[in-house]
């Protein structure tokens, strides 16, 4: 996928958000996978991709003394990556009630095969008060120019 292709990636609201990566071969242990470690580092790029897409830049996070947090992550692996294959890794916020979220990610190959789910527990801490907030809803809604694509309505 081409960076401007992987840019325009999810900004229909109703389609989930996705991000193109090419496995690198630095990125593969000696049996030729993708490292297991490297999944977290795809699915960190496609939360950072989503936040950028809806309008939240990290600085602004910074100078508002707030920045996401992950509580719990799972993983599940479905199918190997090698290097060189295609993947889109996609990111969906799942909204509850109170402090924490889920973000629920797929890696999907070109040719439509699973290869891993990653599904992680996060919140919003305050960064001085180093506590989470009490309603992360409101804050990414007041950060986001498109709330829409973190699974928020307007307004």
């Amino acid at each position: 996928m081409t960076e401007a292709a992987e840019q325009a990636a999810g900004t229909d609201p109703t389609e989930p958000f996705t991000v193109g990566i090419t496995v690198r071969g630095y990125e593969t242990d000696t049996q030729g996978h993708l490292n297991q470690s490297v999944y977290l580092q795809y699915a960190e790029h496609a939360r950072w991709s989503l936040l950028q897409a809806s309008g939240i830049r990290q600085s602004t996070m910074v100078d508002r003394r707030v920045g996401p947090v992950t509580v719990e992550t799972t993983i599940r692996y479905r199918r190997e990556l090698r290097a060189g294959d295609e993947v889109e890794v996609s990111c969906a916020f799942v909204w509850g009630e109170g402090k924490t979220f889920r973000i629920e990610q797929t890696v999907r190959k070109d040719d439509g095969t699973v290869a891993a789910e990653v599904s992680a527990v996060c919140g919003l801490l305050d960064l001085t008060e180093r506590k989470l907030l009490q309603d992360p809803r409101a804050a990414f809604r007041e950060l986001a120019d498109k709330p829409a694509l973190l699974g928020l309505a307007d307004g």
